[in-house]
């Protein structure tokens, strides 16, 4: 997500090219050239001109599920503890991703974590504590939708939190996280990037749709105003904490189809299972998903190095 102006999102396409590993072989779906696209990455335009196609999305996203109740029988044979953070800007597809990993998994080795806001005994508790308590067991996957990040992004930018409590987040969650995986616990975190105009066509089709109206948050009212704040806030964390034990993936989410399959496929391709589909979980597309150094080179080479103050206050020519 960048402040920059995207295109009000990708379009549905009348025909599109399959290719291995979910990426498009021809260069003439794309917004600019592919040498170009892979420089900027999520520092660019979205990249695709136009939706994946609903046939060739489902028949992939049919194999790529195969290959995780392989993932959850070898989880509960080996007694794997694995934790799958969907962290991103509101209406960035993060439930959808999950519905689409958990879908034909056995519920009762696989749950989602989507903690409301806290009690007052939580409130009295250590920050962690009530996460560390929803942490799987053996031969468990657990999806956390929105985690202990809440304090790097909604808590400051709302004025949920004090500047002291994130700051002490912030030096306190690259170690715990260290810790965790140097306990055998398989973390993954993954960040939803969704461009400014398409975000604001997805909250506007909640408040008008009869259905999907309980989506619609206090929240998400301020989410397109307040776009600035929160990208500065997410700029901080992925400096702060996108390290080797515990990196973040972005996943570019203009296209829910292609971000749900880049997912999948991300987490799928870094677990040793018996029997992987090597054809089916290849590689996934650069121009989607990578880790966040890669997917924002020009914010990591120059905007990254100044942690915001919080409150935060609007900056210049904002």
């Amino acid at each position: 997500m960048n402040a920059r102006k995207r295109p009000a999102g990708p379009r549905p396409s009348k025909s599109e090219s399959s290719s291995p590993a979910g990426t498009d072989s021809r260069d003439s779906e794309l917004v600019c050239d592919r040498e170009e696209a892979l420089r900027l990455r999520a520092d660019g335009p979205f990249p695709y001109r136009r939706k994946m196609r609903n046939k060739r999305y489902e028949k992939t996203l049919f194999r790529l599920q195969v290959e995780l109740l392989k993932v959850q029988q070898w989880t509960k044979e080996t007694g794997q503890r694995i934790v799958i953070v969907f962290e991103g800007r509101d209406a960035a597809g993060k439930g959808g991703t999950i519905k689409r990993f958990r879908e034909h998994l056995n519920p009762r080795g696989a749950r989602v974590v989507a903690l409301p806001k806290p009690s007052d005994i939580e409130r009295g508790q250590w920050y962690f504590q009530r996460y560390i308590a929803q942490f799987p067991t053996a031969g468990e996957i657990v999806f956390f939708d929105r985690s202990w990040y809440n304090r790097a992004g909604v808590e400051p930018v709302m004025g949920f939190c004090t500047t002291d409590e994130y700051r002490l987040f912030m030096a306190q969650v690259p170690g715990l996280e260290r810790a965790w995986v140097e306990s055998g616990i398989r973390l993954f975190k993954l960040w939803f990037d969704v461009g400014k105009e398409e975000q604001r066509r997805r909250l506007e089709a909640r408040r008008k749709h009869p259905l999907k109206q309980w989506k619609l948050s206090p929240m998400d009212e301020l989410a397109v105003k307040k776009w600035q704040e929160y990208t500065r806030a997410r700029d901080a964390m992925l400096l702060l904490t996108h390290k080797t034990e515990a990196p973040w993936t972005v996943i570019r989410s203009d296209d829910k189809r292609r971000a749900r399959l880049a997912a999948i496929r991300w987490v799928l391709q870094r677990l040793d299972y018996p029997k992987k589909d090597h054809s089916v979980v290849a590689n996934p597309d650069p121009l989607i998903v990578g880790p966040a150094d890669e997917m924002f080179p020009q914010r990591w080479q120059s905007l990254f190095g100044t942690v915001p103050s919080y409150p935060l206050a609007p900056a210049s020519g904002e």
